[in-house]
């Protein structure tokens, strides 16, 4: 399966439970309603998206660019048995860090399933066979302990302390190597 995006074709990956689509402007209500999450907030950080249009711009703006360069990016993790949209995974170029980082949101009512583990693994398989990478790497804040252990989990490793540029907070990276 795969899903057209300004002309091009990218695939859609699944698990037993869930489907992994590529982010598309019209999950604008669901951006919205995940960036501004409380744990997104406490965990992540603001990205200043306040209303329904400016997800749709953060989606086009942010999002876009790298899944039209590197073919891969955010996926909308979608539960197979009601459709519901419960969170986000993908995997990230981030400015600043060694790997191509993985990272995952959830809203909180989707929290404690194993839904982020199912389609972070999913992911990691799939940037390793697929897309080629060979340094996968994480970041997470230093309070978050549920994601460390998902990360561990996964098979990273704890490595250091990093500053991302244009911020000031300590988090800790995580990554595994090929």
């Amino acid at each position: 399966m795969s899903v057209i995006i300004d002309g091009n074709s990218y695939q859609i990956f699944e698990t037993p439970r869930l489907i992994l689509r590529p982010c598309e402007e019209n999950d604008s209500r669901f951006i919205y309603q995940l960036l501004n999450s409380e744990k997104w907030l406490q965990y992540i950080g603001d990205r200043g998206v306040y209303s329904e249009e400016e997800a749709r711009a953060y989606i086009c703006e942010k999002m876009y660019p790298q899944l039209k360069k590197e073919g891969y990016g955010n996926y909308v993790v979608i539960r197979k048995t009601d459709n519901a949209k419960m969170g986000t995974c993908g995997l990230f170029d981030r400015d600043g860090l060694e790997g191509i980082d993985i990272g995952f949101a959830f809203l909180p009512e989707f929290e404690g399933h194993g839904y982020a583990f199912e389609a972070a693994k999913k992911l990691k398989t799939v940037g390793i066979e697929r897309f080629k990478i060979r340094h996968i790497s994480a970041i997470t804040a230093k309070y978050n302990l549920r994601s460390q252990r998902l990360l561990e989990k996964l098979g990273l490793k704890f490595t250091r302390h990093v500053t991302l540029p244009n911020d000031n907070e300590e988090i800790m990276f995580y990554e595994m190597k090929d």
